[in-house]
C-alpha cells in the first residue's frame, strides 16, 4: 500500500487553517455552537424509502424522446476531448491543462509552473484614487486608506473597457481586516479608534482599470481613472427588493429601511452577462456585538463583544442598541463598475446569510439563475430564478432594465436525496456498490418577489422573513445539511453546475449529523465538488440529477474519488473554495486551509471527455496565505493572495512571511497575474 501523505490532523481549526485566520476571518466559528440545530430530516434518514434515480430516469425514458426534445437529468459522460502531448515534452492532457504541475510545497512564494512567469498587480495600500498617498505601513490614516486598495482581497472580476484598447476594470473584494498583522504594537482588548477607522475603510471593494502589457501577461493598474472606485464600511449602499423598507430592517439611523452603511466580509461573487459584479457577504455575524435573540443565534452572533470591538466606536454594531442592525448584512450586493456615480444595491430577493458567492446564468428565454451557497457547517445551497428577462444591448434603457432583473423572482433551497441504501454510506468515504455518490434532487421554493409584493412559502413565516431570515426557511422546508457550500459555478459550456464543499470536521461529531450520500464522509477534513445537472438542462427546473465530482484527499487514500481517473496521476487537492471555469471548460479550483501540509493552491481539472478528473495543481500561495478569486482568461491566470503570513503567533513585529516585498517589509495581500513566458495560451 502507497504511504499517505502527511496530515495536520491535530489542527482543531478546520483543515489547515491557523488559529489566527479562524479569530479574524470567521471569528472562530468552529469553535462554537453549530447554528444550524434544526431537526429537520437529513439525506441519509430518507435513503431507504426513496427511488433509485436510475429508476425514475428510466421510467422518464418511456415517456419522452430524450435525444430529440431533451429529457430529465442524467449524469452521463461528455464527448470526448482533444488530448496531445503539450510542448517540452511534458507529457499530455487535456487542453488548458498541458503544464507541468507544481509539486505541493511549503515556500514563501507563488510558485507557477516551469516556463511561466508572475507579477503582483495590485497590493494592499496600493492607491488608486485622485490624491491618495502612496503606502506606508507606520504612517496609516483612514483617510488614506479610503483612496488605497484594500485589504483581504478575495473575489476578483475582470471586465472589458470599451474605447481604451489594452485596458479592462479589475473589480476586488476585501473580505475582512487581520489588525494583528496591519499595525504595530496591536493591542486586540484596546484598539484606538484610528485602528478601527482604517480597518472601516480597508473593508469592501475596490474597482481599478488596469493596463494590459503587450508582449506579457502582466497587468499595471491605471491610478486616477475616472472609473476607480473604493467602497468600504462607511459607504452608502441601497436596499432593494421584497425586504427593502420592511421593519426587520430598519433602524434609528435609517427609519425607512432603505439606506446601508457599507458591507462586511465581501467573501466570493460573479460576474453578471449584463455587465455588473455580485459580492457576497459572508462571515458579517462577527462584527456584532451582544445578539439576544434566537435569530441572532442561527446567524451565529456572540453574546459578547466582537473580536474587533467595533461597537465601541458606533452603535450600530452593538445589537443591544441597534437589534435590526445586523439584518442589513449578509446580502449579495450588485455593482455597476462602469458608473462611478452609482449606489450599489443589496438584493434581498437573494436571500440572506452567509453568502460565499452568487454566478448567474441564463435560461433559454433570458431570465438570470443566481447560484449561492451558504458558508457553513451543515448549511445550505440555493438558487434564485428571475421572472424577468435580460434586455441585451448597452443602451441606458437596457442598464436601466439590468438592473432591476435579481429584484424580482423565486428563491429555492436545494434538497438532496441518494440512490444508495443507508447502510452503504458508512462515514468512511467509501462508494457504495453503484460506485458512485449519487441521487437526485429538487428545488423547494422559499418565497416569490414581484411587482406587487411578496409571497411566502413556506408555513409560518411571512415573505419578508424568508427573506431576512432565509436559514430559517430553508430549516422548516426540510433542505439538506451540507458540508460547508462555497462557491457555486455552472459551466458555461456544458451547463451542469459545480458546488465546492470545502469541509466540515464536525459531521458526525456528537449530536451533530451523520454522513449522507452527497457528505459521505465523517470527520470530513478535506472537502469534496458536487456536479449537478438540472432537468431538461433548464436552469429554471425544478429537480436535479446529482454526483461527487471530486472527493478531496490524498489520491492514496482509499476515500478519495477523482470522476474516476486514475489516482496515481493526480496532484493532491484539500478543501476547495473558490471555483471558476476556463475558456476550455476545465473547472479550477482554489483552496483555503489545506489539510494535506503543502501551502494552499489553484489547481485545474478536465470536466468533460477521457480525462475527466484529471488534476493538476497550477500554483501555490505563500506562508500562511490563502488562494481566492481565480480568474483565467486565455493568456493569464489572476489569482487574490489573501492573508499571507496569518500563522498563529505572526504580528507586525515577528512576521511568519515576506511576502510580497521581501524582508523589513511589512506582509500585504495583493493580486497576482501569471502568464507563459512564450507568450502562447495557458495550457495549450
Amino acid at each position: 500500500m502507497r504511504k499517505l501523505l502527511p496530515l495536520l490532523s491535530s489542527n482543531p481549526h478546520g483543515g489547515g487553517r491557523s488559529a489566527l485566520t479562524c479569530r479574524f476571518r470567521c471569528g472562530d466559528a468552529c469553535f462554537h455552537e453549530v447554528p444550524n440545530t434544526s431537526d429537520n430530516e437529513y439525506v441519509g434518514d430518507v435513503i431507504a424509502g426513496a427511488l433509485s434515480r436510475r429508476s425514475v430516469m428510466r421510467a422518464a425514458a418511456v415517456v419522452t424522446v430524450a435525444s430529440a426534445v431533451g429529457g430529465a437529468a442524467v449524469l452521463g459522460d461528455a464527448p470526448a476531448a482533444e488530448a496531445r502531448p503539450y510542448p517540452g515534452g511534458k507529457g499530455d492532457g487535456a487542453r488548458g491543462l498541458r503544464f507541468a504541475p507544481v509539486a505541493p510545497n511549503t515556500a514563501d512564494q507563488v510558485t507557477v509552473p516551469a516556463g511561466y512567469a508572475q507579477d503582483v498587480v495590485i497590493r494592499w495600500g496600493e492607491p488608486i484614487l485622485r490624491g491618495a498617498p502612496a503606502f506606508d505601513a507606520d504612517k496609516q490614516t483612514a483617510k488614506a486608506q479610503a483612496g488605497q486598495f484594500g485589504y483581504n482581497n478575495d473575489f476578483l472580476s475582470l471586465l472589458p473597457l470599451r474605447g481604451e484598447p489594452g485596458r479592462q476594470v479589475l473589480v476586488a473584494n476585501h473580505e475582512y481586516t487581520d489588525e494583528v498583522l496591519m499595525f504595530r504594537g496591536y493591542d486586540a482588548e484596546n484598539p484606538t479608534r484610528e485602528q478601527v477607522e482604517i480597518a472601516w475603510a480597508a473593508h469592501g471593494l475596490s474597482v481599478v482599470v488596469v493596463q494590459e502589457e503587450h508582449r506579457s501577461g502582466r497587468l499595471t493598474p491605471v491610478t486616477r481613472h475616472p472609473l476607480n472606485r473604493r467602497l468600504h464600511t462607511t459607504s452608502e449602499f441601497e436596499l432593494t427588493g421584497p425586504a427593502a423598507g420592511s421593519d426587520l430592517v430598519r433602524t434609528s439611523a435609517d427609519p425607512e429601511g432603505r439606506t446601508v452603511l457599507g458591507t462586511l466580509n465581501n467573501c466570493a461573487g460573479g460576474t453578471t452577462p449584463w455587465g455588473t459584479t455580485l459580492h457576497g457577504e459572508e462571515n458579517f455575524n462577527q462584527y456584532f456585538a451582544y445578539g439576544s435573540s434566537a435569530t441572532d443565534k442561527r446567524y451565529g452572533i456572540g453574546t459578547g463583544a466582537s473580536e474587533r470591538k467595533w461597537e465601541r466606536f458606533d452603535k450600530r454594531f452593538d445589537l443591544r442598541q441597534e437589534p435590526n442592525e445586523a439584518h442589513r448584512q449578509g446580502w449579495v450586493v450588485e455593482l455597476d463598475p462602469y458608473d462611478p456615480d452609482s449606489t450599489p444595491r443589496k438584493r434581498t430577493a437573494l436571500g440572506r446569510f452567509k453568502h460565499e458567492a452568487a454566478q448567474p446564468r441564463l435560461t433559454a428565454d433570458g431570465r438570470p439563475v443566481v447560484y449561492m451557497g451558504d458558508d457553513e457547517r451543515f448549511d445550505y445551497f440555493y438558487k434564485f430564478v428571475s421572472s424577468k428577462r435580460m434586455m441585451k444591448g448597452s443602451s441606458r434603457k437596457a442598464r436601466e432594465h439590468n438592473l432591476t432583473l435579481l429584484d424580482e423572482g423565486t428563491l429555492y433551497v436545494a434538497r438532496l436525496t441518494g440512490d444508495s441504501p443507508a447502510t452503504e454510506i458508512d462515514g468512511s468515504g467509501r462508494r457504495p456498490v453503484d460506485g458512485e455518490f449519487d441521487g437526485s434532487g429538487v428545488w423547494i421554493p422559499l418565497a416569490t418577489a414581484g411587482p406587487d409584493g411578496a409571497v411566502s412559502h413556506v408555513p409560518g413565516m411571512t415573505a419578508e422573513e424568508v427573506f431576512v431570515f432565509t436559514r430559517l426557511a430553508g430549516d422548516k422546508v426540510g433542505a439538506t445539511k451540507m458540508d460547508r457550500p462555497e462557491d457555486v459555478e455552472p459551466s458555461p459550456r456544458t451547463g451542469r453546475v459545480y458546488v465546492a464543499l470545502t469541509n466540515n470536521s464536525n459531521r458526525g461529531k456528537g449530536t451533530n449529523p451523520g454522513a449522507d450520500e452527497a457528505n459521505p464522509r465523517n470527520l470530513n477534513k478535506h472537502g469534496q465538488v458536487l456536479e449537478l445537472a438540472e432537468h431538461w438542462d433548464d436552469p429554471a427546473s425544478d429537480g436535479f440529477a446529482w454526483r461527487l465530482f471530486l472527493v478531496a484527499g490524498d489520491p492514496n487514500d482509499p476515500a478519495t474519488y477523482y470522476a474516476g481517473y486514475p489516482k496515481e496521476k493526480v496532484s493532491p487537492i484539500s478543501c476547495p473554495d473558490n471555483i471558476a471555469f476556463d475558456p476550455h471548460g476545465n473547472l479550477w479550483l482554489s483552496t483555503d486551509g489545506n489539510a494535506l501540509g503543502s501551502h494552499d493552491g489553484l489547481f485545474g481539472v478536465a470536466t468533460q471527455g477521457e480525462r475527466r478528473g484529471e488534476l493538476k495543481q497550477f500554483l501555490t500561495v505563500p506562508k500562511g496565505a490563502e488562494t481566492c478569486g481565480p480568474i483565467i482568461q486565455d493568456r493569464r491566470v489572476l489569482v487574490a493572495v489573501q492573508h499571507p503570513g496569518e500563522v498563529d503567533g505572526a504580528s507586525v513585529e515577528k512576521p511568519a512571511s515576506v511576502w510580497p516585498d521581501g524582508p523589513g517589509r511589512i506582509v500585504r495581500p495583493a493580486v497576482v497575474a501569471v502568464w507563459r513566458k512564450d507568450g502562447r495560451d495557458i495550457g495549450v
